[in-house]
């Protein structure tokens, strides 16, 4: 049985919550010594990624601020590539791309329920 889009959302959505309360009040150092944290924040990321893949193209064009491929990228260095991957760039995404996905998946859940 195929997952309904909302499903794909609801994922996004949580991880970012997820997200949000790890690193409240963190900061870089206490994410780059933390290995703990650092993992969980990557699976966190590795889902959304995931979960990104699901939502049809003309959902993702109403939100073009959001950088759709790059998402749908970052899991695949996180699963294959995971030995070159930068505390910065992981960090970067984390504070600068995060709360803007935020934005645009409760967006795009409004227009969803609302169908």
């Amino acid at each position: 049985m195929s997952r309904e889009v909302r499903h794909f959302l609801y994922d996004i959505r949580q991880m970012i919550s997820i997200v949000e309360n790890a690193t409240a009040g963190k900061s870089f150092a206490d994410y780059s010594g933390d290995p703990i944290l650092k993992l969980g924040l990557e699976r966190a990321v590795e889902i959304i990624s995931e979960a990104s893949r699901g939502i049809p193209d003309d959902l993702k064009t109403s939100r073009p601020e959001i950088p759709w491929p790059k998402i749908r990228g970052i899991g695949n260095v996180l699963r294959h590539e995971y030995h070159g991957l930068s505390d910065k760039i992981i960090w970067g995404v984390i504070v600068d791309e995060i709360p803007k996905l935020r934005l645009a998946i409760e967006a795009i859940l409004r227009m969803v329920e609302e169908q």
